[in-house]
């Protein structure tokens, strides 16, 4: 039988209140463990470097990548946890620590910044005319705070009502998913959608944005518009590229930061220097520097399957039938050998003078009395790397490329 993993992840404009987790035990907040954040963000980082195209843009969530993988982790046995581990980078840690940070890390990261939203919700869905172990379908509950549900499968009606739920997390974004009628084989799903919201601490003036030539990755010049901005920010300069932060909200937690590679380099080169070492070099390196920075306005989709990618990391195994074990979901006898069929992710992002949302957001107006001098002028008018970050837990929310920003 399959186990349809599903993952939609967006980043998107539209209406939605912030919802906070629930505050896990105090216990459970102490023994947080950042490291472990940082071997989720390498995974990311690996995840992302087998999809990449260099002429298209590209963005995942290695967060809602994770959670949901996590989730499945925790009915796999034997050798299937074994490459499941080894692929997402969780070697050597019990299951039950893993599953306390990624409850504390939902907690830290949905009530991180007051005027920053960023839900996050997870959902099992399960076919009624199967036999589910109840220490799993608690242990996601408890841990991913995940809403458990039992339809029948073979009703056409219960695809639309999974689809509905996606569409109510996601503010309407995403509408289907699921296709009907549901796979006869499919006994399960396992979905989780991130939705981000938030406004820039220092809002691009729209009156200064204007059309500007971008020079794609397969070397064609688009016309786009770009939107400007100058002042303090968090700046780094290499031999190989610029990078600058651009915080969200009041305390400015979490922000996007964005990669430009030098001219004589290439995004491709740039990309292959990703890794969690390199990146928390480069984040220590940031000091605040006076500049200009010009930044297409941006609506960007991108939907892909994740399962040769993750096959490509090793965890292969678990989609293959007859030979993945994922009895740990299951009660003893229920019958059916289980694999994962697929692993989709969906990503929407926008973004505007005002941040990554259309609402009304914080303005922090700054004034100049005289011409200052710049130590920088940085203009993303060729592909470039970004990636939302909590600066808190260190967790990576969303990562992606720029290849061509009127795609």
């Amino acid at each position: 039988m399959g186990l349809a993993g599903i993952v939609a992840i967006m980043l998107i404009m539209a209406g939605c209140q912030k919802k906070n987790q629930l505050k896990p035990d105090e216990s459970v907040l102490a023994s947080f463990d950042r490291s472990i954040v940082a071997k989720r963000n390498d995974f990311g980082f690996s995840l992302y470097q087998k999809l990449i195209n260099e002429n298209e843009n590209m963005m995942i969530s290695p967060v809602g990548v994770t959670l949901a993988m996590d989730m499945a982790y925790n009915g796999a046995e034997g050798e299937t946890k074994a490459v499941m581990a080894k692929a997402l980078n969780i070697q050597g840690i019990d299951t039950e620590r893993l599953n306390k940070n990624n409850r504390a890390l939902l907690y830290l990261l949905t009530s991180a910044e007051p005027k920053v939203i960023l839900n996050i919700a997870d959902s099992l869905w399960l076919d009624q005319s199967f036999e589910f172990s109840e220490p799993f379908r608690q242990t996601v509950k408890d841990n991913y705070q995940a809403q458990t549900e039992e339809l029948d499968f073979s009703d056409p009606k219960s695809a639309d009502t999974i689809n509905k739920w996606v569409k109510d997390k996601t503010a309407g974004v995403i509408d289907q998913i699921v296709d009907a009628p549901i796979d006869s084989e499919t006994m399960m799903f396992l979905i989780n959608t991130v939705y981000f919201k938030g406004a820039w601490t220092s809002p691009f003036d729209q009156e200064q944005t204007s059309e500007q030539n971008f020079k794609t990755g397969n070397g064609q010049t688009v016309a786009t518009p770009m939107m400007f901005q100058s002042g303090a920010f968090d700046y780094l300069k290499t031999v190989d590229f610029q990078a600058v932060r651009l915080p969200y909200g009041d305390e400015q937690k979490m922000a996007m930061i964005l990669f430009l590679p030098n001219e004589e380099s290439s995004l491709v080169e740039f990309q292959g220097q990703l890794n969690q070492e390199n990146w928390s070099n480069w984040m220590n390196q940031l000091a605040q520097k006076e500049g200009t920075i010009m930044l297409p306005r941006l609506t960007l989709t991108t939907e892909e399957s994740l399962k040769q990618a993750l096959t490509d990391l090793g965890m292969g195994v678990a989609f293959e039938a007859g030979k993945a074990d994922f009895s740990g979901m299951t009660t003893a006898g229920s019958g059916g050998d289980i694999k994962i069929s697929d692993v989709k992710h969906k990503t929407y992002l926008q973004v505007d003078e005002r941040g990554t949302e259309a609402a009304a957001a914080t303005s922090v107006e700054i004034g100049l009395t005289s011409m200052p001098t710049y130590d920088f002028e940085l203009r993303f008018d060729r592909p470039f790397f970004y990636a939302i970050q909590d600066r808190e837990t260190g967790a990576i929310i969303f990562l992606g490329s720029v290849s061509d920003p009127g795609k």
